[in-house]
């Protein structure tokens, strides 16, 4: 693979500004539209689009490279707004750069069915790069979008602008910068020399409960120093001047700039400028009117656009498209001389998979015993080298997750030439990360860590099932057969936990053969996250009953004899568990069919009548699950039971926690002849 450093996005010459007038217009349009859409829902919060109005006027008008009729264009900017609740702001630019979100829409800002929700929603709205509001999850989706860029310029070390030179914006707030995750992110982009992206702080020191003196009297600055940023100011956040020149200084540096922007929220507003007040609720229709009289609006008519902003932005957006017309001009000739790397380019972007994808995945023999991490290692292989744009990542356990792909360097500042991210004991911005990453485009993102450390990063993971993103991640040591460490690291409730968070796919694969299916699923998905949880310990290779019924991954792999009298279903390791319960049934003359469904998800999606073929009606079901059963429930009759854990685990060797806690085919086939009565 050649790599190479990506091309400056520097080159790109600033915009020309708004004549003074039409600028000022602008930035009192984005505060009157806040103030009139807030206003209208009676809930929301005008603070932030009135402080940061002046950073979005000139961000948007002399720096961000968008295009509003081709809000997917490779080469453009992105623009994350982390302090999701300003999300008129967003809202109010684009509107008024000619996306496709009308005036109506932004009048039914927070009703039902619209495209402007309380906080911003990718996939919903055009020209929104992700979804934010649950604060520091935007800044590092940022960080994922600036390294996906990266990567992608390391890859296509030809392409013009290399491939695109783009650079990503996000604003984040006082509590944006509070949270840990942003911390955990901060520091890796900082290690990793990211200088395609410059955040700027909307520093106004006002948080719900007061003032920040409250709680955060940190040096802001300095811990960003610390981290290997750039750290311009504080300046004037409201001094448009000193705006475009702190942005020309963070595009002119190698690292992640932080331009620390000192503005009063709900700036304007003569009763409630830099008061906590204006930070989550509606000003008030009197306010409303003084705040119009102020900068010489008519205070009588709402949602108004002065003709003058609207048809600069007209020629804004001609400038726009003449940018991205002259860019794919620019790929077409390339793609005449270099076929094969410019195709290769589009497929990343594209998302596309090879058709004789996993065609001939690993094997193992029947019988053979292997840990699931350890087949899903030798998957990961191939589907690597099928699939270059996958790039994997473990939170400090590559060692114990054996998710790394082999034959690649380490990602490192100067070096995004390889495929596996060192994301360091952090967990929290991992998940940020991976979701930045898959939603820049052109990579595959994959993250791992122990299974139950899937609680750090279940707002991530959340978010990128209400996104519809495929996000992947690998979780191991799935349960309490992870042993000596004890019950601090045996996961006993997460599988479940997981498996609530609506649009997840969680995959629990009963063996090697499942683990391929399992890969094979995640990188199929477009519409949503998959998590892959695996053993560390040894599980038989099975084989599915030919002629039994198989259903969305589900199927029989121990059928009985004659007609069953019991079935067991599973997933994961007790599976195999099942089988041997199942064997000691047979001895005492009771047929038992073993059912492994190792992803809920899709066995919910199946017809009733699938569904019917694998566990007919009228014959009892036990459910055998390492964890709490919750999710069982909606499968289970009144002639049904659950078999599992409502405890945690123990520190003792792997085999022996399981045994003692009834993980036993004795104490399986024992339950099973319970229900029989």
């Amino acid at each position: 693979m050649r790599t190479a450093e990506p091309q400056a996005a520097t080159s790109r010459a600033p915009l020309g500004p708004p004549p003074a007038g039409v600028e000022q217009k602008i930035v009192d349009t984005i505060r009157t539209l806040s103030l009139d859409a807030v206003q209208g829902a009676k809930s929301g919060h005008p603070g932030l689009p009135m402080g940061a109005a002046d950073l979005a006027t000139v961000l948007w008008t002399r720096h961000l490279r968008v295009d509003p009729t081709w809000p997917e264009w490779p080469g453009r900017d992105r623009f994350v707004l982390s302090a999701g609740h300003g999300s008129m702001l967003l809202y109010s630019m684009l509107h008024l750069s000619g996306f496709d979100l009308s005036l109506d829409e932004v009048r039914r800002f927070r009703q039902w069915g619209s495209k402007t929700p309380g906080h911003p929603e990718h996939g919903l709205t055009p020209g929104v790069e992700t979804t934010t509001g649950p604060l520091g999850q935007g800044f590092g989706n940022a960080v994922g979008m600036a390294l996906a860029e990266r990567l992608l310029a390391a890859r296509f070390p030809g392409q013009p602008d290399g491939p695109d030179g783009h650079r990503t914006f996000c604003l984040a707030g006082d509590g944006d910068l509070m949270e840990g995750v942003a911390s955990e992110a901060a520091s890796l982009a900082g290690h990793l020399r990211l200088g395609n992206l410059i955040t700027w702080y909307d520093s106004n020191d006002i948080t719900i409960d007061g003032g920040t003196e409250l709680t955060f009297t940190e040096d802001v600055g300095a811990r960003f120093r610390a981290y290997g940023w750039h750290v311009v100011g504080p300046i004037d956040g409201h001094d448009r001047a000193a705006i475009d020149a702190a942005i020309r200084e963070g595009l002119d540096d190698e690292r992640p700039s932080l331009i620390v922007g000192r503005t009063r929220i709900a700036h304007g507003s003569p009763n409630f400028e830099g008061k906590n007040k204006a930070h989550g609720a509606a000003l008030g229709e009197d306010e409303v009117r003084l705040v119009k009289e102020r900068l010489g609006f008519d205070p009588d008519v709402s949602f108004h656009v002065p003709p003058e902003v609207g048809e600069w932005f007209a020629g804004w957006r001609s400038e726009r498209a003449r940018e991205t017309a002259a860019w794919t001009v620019r790929r077409s000739e390339y793609a005449k001389h270099h076929l094969e790397e410019a195709t290769a380019w589009e497929g990343a972007v594209a998302g596309l998979l090879p058709v004789d994808f996993l065609t001939e995945p690993p094997t193992w023999e029947t019988g053979d015993v292997v840990p699931t991490r350890k087949a899903g290692k030798a998957v990961l292989q191939e589907v690597a080298r099928q699939v270059p744009e996958l790039v994997c990542g473990s939170a400090d356990l590559f060692e114990s997750n054996l998710t790394a792909v082999e034959d690649s360097s380490p990602i490192g500042p100067e070096a995004f030439g390889g495929r596996n991210v060192y994301y360091g004991v952090r967990e929290h911005a991992m998940g940020a990360v991976v979701n930045g990453l898959v939603l820049h485009g052109g990579v595959r993102a994959m993250g791992s860590t122990f299974l139950v450390f899937s609680d750090y990063m279940r707002p991530s993971i959340r978010l990128a099932a209400l996104m519809e993103i495929p996000a992947i991640h690998v979780f191991t040591h799935d349960s309490v057969h992870v042993g000596e460490d004890g019950p601090t690291h045996q996961p006993v409730e997460h599988v479940d936990a997981l498996r609530v968070i609506p649009n997840l796919h969680v995959v629990r694969p009963a063996d090697a053969r499942e683990t391929v299916d399992a890969w094979r699923h995640a990188l199929e998905r477009e519409d949503g996250p998959t998590a892959i949880v695996l053993t560390r310990q040894g599980l038989p290779v099975l084989e599915r009953v030919k002629g039994s019924p198989s259903v969305a991954g589900a199927g029989v792999v121990r059928e009985a004899a004659g007609p069953p009298r019991v079935i067991l279903v599973a997933s994961g390791s007790e599976v195999s568990l099942c089988v041997d319960a199942a064997d000691r049934l047979a001895g005492d003359g009771i047929e038992a069919r073993v059912v492994s469904i190792p992803c809920l998800e899709t066995f919910a999606a199946a017809s009733d009548e699938e569904r019917e073929a694998l566990l007919p009606a009228g014959v009892p079901r036990l459910f055998v699950e390492a964890g709490t059963g919750a999710t069982w429930a909606k499968w289970m009759g009144a002639s049904d039971a659950f078999h599992g854990l409502d405890r945690f685990g123990a520190s003792a060797p792997g085999a022996e926690v399981a045994k003692r806690l009834g993980l036993d085919p004795d104490v399986v086939a024992r339950k099973a002849r319970e229900i029989l009565g």
